[in-house]
């Protein structure tokens, strides 16, 4: 930190208000004149840069940046500003709303909404624009700031955004700031952040990654003694002897803000700047580095002082008024007060009207001088009254978090409706925070397990553990649940299992607690739950029995059915809580109409049937509310595995259709996490079957982007990796795929929850594609064993027979072709002309040359007749390659190179133009 000459204690902040000179900051500063010099050059097109000032408190940071301010605003950028406040470390994105609140409110209408474009109903509410609205993906309002900033950039350019004392940042803004750090370099944007090196634990990673970002970082070092003395002269005057100048430096180890406050404290003694006064240096130099309560009364007084008190509580949003009446001052009172608060150097105006402190080491003291109950019982008056100033219980709630607990119900309800505020910015953390605080309080005992339930769905999308820790409580608190909200628990808890890679305890957990369920809506919604949780499991130990017990459980559903339609009543004859009956509002009958469709899909049975249950859960053609993409009743599995149903069925217009809208409607609500990645990864998939390879690649890379953002090892990166690799070996890649899978460790042990595609299967014939044809054996015979176990037999999905037969060609030929025949055994009875016509052209790979023309023929005539473009492509190659040298080989490979070339399969591409020009080069 630099400090400008002008008056004593002018700190931090005070650089540049009096066009003081900064010293030792010479280099800093040019840093940020090169930096903003830059910004304006490229305005039109430029990259952006990150500068960083770090160090410690009072070196200065905040005289740098009030520079670079000036600087940039005198340049013509837009600039944007916030600085963390150490009371607000907890108040959600409280650091973007003071970036972009004030020039997005100030845009005209038109403009603003072009600003926002998709975003404004998503982002609106974090930067309170907007009231909050329903729950938001914390990653949705990540990826929809970034639009809005992005949009701003192009429409004022060139945009400097400058944040100070970032280490007191909340965890929302500083997460947003350290992604958007990296397209900022795409941008005419300048980012300049200043910090010390106080972060908390949670977020040392993030620091990390700004620090590592920079591109100028400059660590501000205390002042030499030369430039400490300069300063005491221009403060004490230039009688100040060179001892004690020199001794003042001591006691301060040049940093300018104790430099500044020891000045003020030689002023204040009237102490004269002599030799003979150093003895006292030391002793001042404490008390104003300590800055204890007695030293603020005496120095303040008790009006004032109580005032400050009241500021300090405001952070670095502090209104006169409110803080008045925290302080309980009247208006003349309070503005004596802020006269005197303001000769003192301890708050200074704000442009807007507001107030703020001169320093937030001042703030930092001023808070901790109160006592302990006059801080608890000013934060609760803090919270009454920012509720009536309008402000809100986003603003009140981090008061009341400052409270003693006290069996309160109204702090209870306050709290539980903060926390819904709070989740409708996309800040779970900070609703976390409100029901924790609000179970402390404690609530009734009647409500204790509904608030444990709150908590525990609050964390669902960010933190499953927590999830299932806090349901498990409320399932097992002694006052318990309503029954509607003890079976929806049940359900979030085996949700949050299941996300965990636990399918065998969210299987256990529905099907424990369905049988302590009464009979109606809410056992059978358990009871489908449990069949759905079970039917992910990539290990049953009895895969067929499940599958008739799901059967004979559609049976008795519909009998349910008939019943509900003949008396108009109930699910069971009778009216009641439950509404107006199962099938309408849980959906239950379709959710176990996809669920049979999956079993039958994955037991490779006939399409017709699993079409036709497909069409049952699909009224009028589209999905019903209760299976919808966002709607919380089951989850996106269900409408997922519908689509990837009629995907394998060779209905890729339904599933084009499902997977559309998933995009679409995560999207819109801003889910750009799981979800988002999962309707990604199902697009690519989709993609991929219709032969469309390079933009497969394109979406699956995306969902395995957002899979590694998450974390690894959760369902959608075993899912992504795997989809990814098999897509890059069929463009010609297979070293990349190699290489992928290697280095996300796709093998061996694989995750108890199944991956699309199989994940033993891919692996074995990866290890195939690499040359390891023993281990490809091992594998894949190994996965069969276990697929076959469970009547899992679907072979486009897991074609496993017919890769196990390639491996075992070379030394058992004979076993191989009767794996090669079962394998389009199996595909016949699918009835799928993609799945018989890729099994047909894998038999092949084990027969001579005339029987594997045949097969090849008949597979180029099932898969024209299907979607399956990149395999109809590989037939016609390896048509033309069985063929030749007779003449229909040629018109094969043409075809076969052109349909390659569509699919942009490179690899199969050149394979076939070497098959047609062998002499040629390349």
């Amino acid at each position: 930190m630099a400090v400008s000459e002008g008056e004593p204690g002018t700190g931090e902040s005070g650089s540049g208000a009096d066009g003081g000179q900064l010293h030792e900051r010479e280099a800093e500063i040019r840093s940020a004149g090169r930096a903003v010099e830059a910004l304006i050059r490229g305005a039109d097109g430029g990259l952006g840069e990150l500068l960083l000032y770090t160090g410690a408190a009072g070196l200065g940071k905040t005289a740098v940046l009030t520079e670079v301010r000036r600087r940039a605003g005198g340049a013509g950028c837009t600039v944007l500003f916030a600085r963390g406040g150490e009371r607000q470390r907890h108040d959600p994105f409280h650091v973007v709303r003071q970036l972009v609140q004030p020039v997005l409110a100030a845009l005209p209408d038109e403009e603003r909404s072009w600003v926002f474009g998709p975003w404004e109903d998503i982002v609106g509410p974090a930067v309170g624009l907007l009231p909050p609205g329903g729950q938001l993906d914390p990653q949705g309002v990540r990826d929809g700031l970034d639009f809005v900033l992005t949009r701003l950039v192009q429409r004022r350019p060139p945009l400097a955004l400058i944040v100070d004392d970032l280490h007191w940042a909340d965890p929302e803004s500083l997460g947003w700031l350290a992604g958007f750090a990296l397209r900022a370099r795409e941008l005419p944007a300048l980012l300049v952040l200043a910090c010390r090196d106080e972060f908390p634990d949670d977020a040392l990673a993030l620091q990390r990654g700004l620090v590592e970002r920079a591109d100028r970082r400059h660590e501000l070092r205390p002042l030499q003694p030369a430039s400490v003395a300069h300063l005491v002269r221009a403060a004490l005057g230039e009688q100040a002897q060179d001892a004690f100048c020199r001794h003042v430096w001591a006691v301060t180890a040049g940093n300018p803000y104790e430099t500044c406050a020891l000045l003020r404290e030689v002023l204040d003694q009237r102490l004269d700047p002599v030799e003979e006064s150093t003895g006292q240096l030391r002793e001042l130099a404490a008390n104003a580095r300590g800055m204890t309560l007695r030293h603020w009364v005496d120095k303040l007084g008790p009006v004032a002082l109580r005032f400050a008190w009241a500021a300090s509580m405001l952070g670095t949003d502090i209104r006169p008024d409110l803080a008045a009446v925290i302080c309980a001052q009247g208006p003349q009172t309070a503005a004596e007060s802020v006269r005197e608060l303001r000769r003192h150097r301890v708050l200074t105006g704000a442009p807007d009207g507001r107030l703020e402190f001169v320093h937030p080491l001042i703030a930092t003291s001023i808070y901790q001088s109160m006592p302990p109950a006059t801080r608890t019982g000013m934060h609760g008056v803090a919270a009454v009254e920012s509720e009536n100033a309008g402000l809100g219980l986003l603003a009140a709630s981090r008061h009341l978090l400052e409270t003693l607990p006290d069996g309160d119900g109204e702090t209870v309800a306050k709290l539980r409706q903060a926390a819904r505020e709070h989740l409708a910015i996309g800040a779970p953390e900070a609703a976390q925070r409100c029901l924790r605080r609000a179970i402390s309080e404690p609530p009734d005992d009647e409500d204790r397990a509904v608030v444990l339930y709150e908590l525990g769905c609050s964390a669902l999308l960010t933190d499953p553990a927590t999830t299932v820790n806090q349901l498990r409580l409320a399932l097992a608190d002694p006052y318990g649940l309503g029954p509607d909200l003890r079976v929806d628990a049940t359900f979030r808890l085996a949700q949050a299992l299941a996300h965990s890679n636990r399918l065998g305890e969210a299987a256990a957990v529905c099907a424990e607690e369905a049988v302590r369920t009464p009979p109606g809506p809410g056992r059978l919604r358990l009871q489908v739950a449990h069949f759905m949780f079970a039917a992910f499991r990539s290990e049953e130990e009895d895969g067929p029995g499940r599958s008739r017990r799901l059967a004979r459980f559609d049976r008795t559903l519909g009998t349910i059915g008939l019943a509900f339609s003949d008396t108009g009543t109930g699910a069971y004859g009778g009216e009641g809580d439950d509404g107006p009956g199962v099938f309408e509002d849980d959906g239950l009958a379709h959710a176990v109409a996809v669920l049979r469709c999956w079993d039958l899909t994955l037991r490779g049975a006939d399409r017709e049937e699993a079409i036709a249950l497909a069409e049952s859960a699909l009224p009028h053609g589209r999905l019903p509310h209760s299976l919808g993409w966002t709607n919380t009743t089951w989850g996106f599995e269900l409408p997922g595995i519908l689509g990837i149903s009629y995907l394998y069925a060779d209905r890729v217009d339904r599933a084009e259709e499902l997977f559309t809208e998933a995009v679409r409607a995560y999207e819109i609500a801003g889910w750009s996490g799981g979800h988002l990645g999962f309707a990604y990864l199902l697009t690519g998939m989709l993609r991929f079957r219709c032969g469309d390879l390079a933009a497969a690649e394109d979406y699956l890379r995306r969902a395995l982007h957002i899979a590694e953002r998450i974390g690894p090892g959760i369902p959608l990166h075993w899912d992504a990796v795997g989809a990814l690799a098999e897509t890059l070996a069929a463009r010609g890649r297979l070293a990349e795929a190699l290489e992928l899978a290697r280095r996300h460790a796709f093998g061996p042990p694989y995750p108890t929850v199944m991956v699309l595609p199989d994940a033993p299967t891919l692996y074995g014939r990866l290890l195939l594609a690499r040359g390891d044809t023993q281990g490809s054996a091992t594998t894949l015979a190994a996965a069969g064993a276990a697929l076959d176990a469970r009547g899992w037999r679907n072979t486009v999905w897991a074609p496993w027979l017919a890769h196990l037969a390639r491996a075992l060609a070379p030394d058992q030929p004979d076993r191989a072709r009767d794996l090669a025949a079962e394998a389009v055994r199996r595909a016949r009875e699918s009835g799928t002309h993609s799945a018989i016509g890729s099994a047909l052209r894998l038999s092949a790979a084990v027969h001579d040359r005339p029987h594997a023309a045949e097969l090849l023929t008949q597979a180029v005539q099932h898969l024209e007749r299907s979607p399956a473009r990149y395999e109809h492509a590989l037939a016609l190659v390896d048509l033309g390659e069985a063929l030749a040298p007779a003449p229909a080989a040629r018109t094969a490979l043409t075809q076969g190179l052109e349909l390659a070339t569509r699919c942009h399969a490179d690899g199969l591409a050149t394979r076939a133009r070497t098959l047609l020009h062998p002499g040629a080069a390349g």
